[in-house]
């Protein structure tokens, strides 16, 4: 049993801010998160796309600023529990919570914040027959590494920015590349769509407009994928290696039996405390909603830090929790391993 003033569910960009705000008030935080890496959509989704609306940063990429996150809270050593998901959050008698996750681990836990983004992500899969049978292996739902399709024949299959992305970065690598999509309009960057099509005019690569219908191979190894045009026509595509980007669908998994208040698959909070209906359970980021909601990663932020004073009065009822700021604080420098010259700032 792992005791903990608070358990974090969610290791995204405000799960880890949550981390920074919950240390500045002196409380340890254990982070869970069904993924097997830090960083949450961010880095699942866009880890190289550019972010422009985080303060101060004029852009910042997306795993840049998981990284980032990382260094802030290092003072506060969080432990991160990753690969699971927390299935279990009950009260006790003394009003902390048990909580277990999918592979047994347990906490005794003062307050629980969720901050799952949208959800646990799953791939939209392919359905088609064959399938399963090149499921992790010929066929694959996201790059880890690029190396792993050089010199090979691929079939990309998509119409949005991972597709288009991916195409763009592994044209230079694999022998060749197909990029089939249902139609010919795309949910891509507009640039980014013209530099494909620009590659297609050259002969570098090949788009085909159609939809995938089967893949032929035999001991796991693909041979071919069958693409049936929009004029019905079933084409044999010679591939070693078919990669499908039809997005990730979010799921509120166990959250949704925790018998919290929930609005159309979100957790409804109160937006002075980000506190759910039951006491004790908070929730931060894209998993919330209350009037006027905006998900945007500074929204999450904002809403991390009330979160924390709420949960510091929370654990220490009756007791006042003061405002103090970073710049000035001697209690903050410490929690934060800093030790600015005093006098520099009384001369500035």
């Amino acid at each position: 049993m792992i005791i903990t003033d608070v358990v974090i569910v969610g290791a995204g960009p405000v799960g880890l801010f949550q981390v920074f705000e919950l240390g500045l008030l002196g409380m340890k935080a254990h982070l869970v998160d069904s993924m097997h890496q830090v960083g949450g959509q961010c880095v699942e989704l866009y880890p190289d796309k550019p972010i422009y609306d985080i303060p101060a940063l004029p852009v910042c990429g997306a795993k840049e600023l998981v990284d980032r996150l990382l260094e802030q809270i290092k003072p506060f050593n969080p432990t991160f529990h990753l690969g699971q998901e927390v299935v279990k959050v009950a009260r006790r008698e003394d009003g902390r919570f048990d909580v277990v996750t999918s592979i047994g681990t347990q906490f005794d836990a003062g307050a629980v914040i969720i901050a799952a983004g949208l959800g646990a992500f799953e791939p939209r899969r392919l359905k088609v027959e064959g399938s399963d049978t090149f499921d992790g292996g010929a066929l694959q739902y996201r790059v880890r590494n690029p190396e792993d399709f050089r010199g090979k024949d691929i079939i990309i299959a998509g119409g949005g920015d991972s597709a288009i992305d991916w195409t763009l970065q592994l044209v230079d690598v694999a022998n060749s590349v197909i990029l089939v999509h249902r139609s010919s309009t795309f949910r891509a960057a507009p640039a980014n769509v013209a530099r494909v099509m620009a590659l297609c005019d050259e002969m570098r690569m090949q788009f085909l407009e159609g939809e995938i219908v089967g893949m032929d191979g035999e001991d796991e190894q693909l041979k071919a994928v069958r693409v049936r045009t929009k004029a019905g026509v079933v084409n044999r595509i010679e591939a070693e290696q078919l990669l499908v980007f039809w997005g990730l669908h979010p799921r509120l998994g166990p959250i949704a039996e925790w018998g919290l208040g929930l609005d159309r698959n979100q957790i409804t909070v109160d937006t002075a405390r980000f506190q759910t209906s039951e006491p004790g359970i908070y929730a931060v980021g894209d998993i919330n909603t209350y009037p006027g909601k905006k998900k945007l990663i500074l929204s999450g932020f904002h809403e991390a830090a009330l979160a924390a004073f709420a949960i510091k009065e929370y654990l220490n009822p009756g007791e006042k929790v003061y405002l103090q700021y970073t710049t000035t604080s001697p209690i903050m420098h410490k929690r934060l391993g800093v030790d600015p010259d005093i006098s520099d700032l009384a001369a500035a």
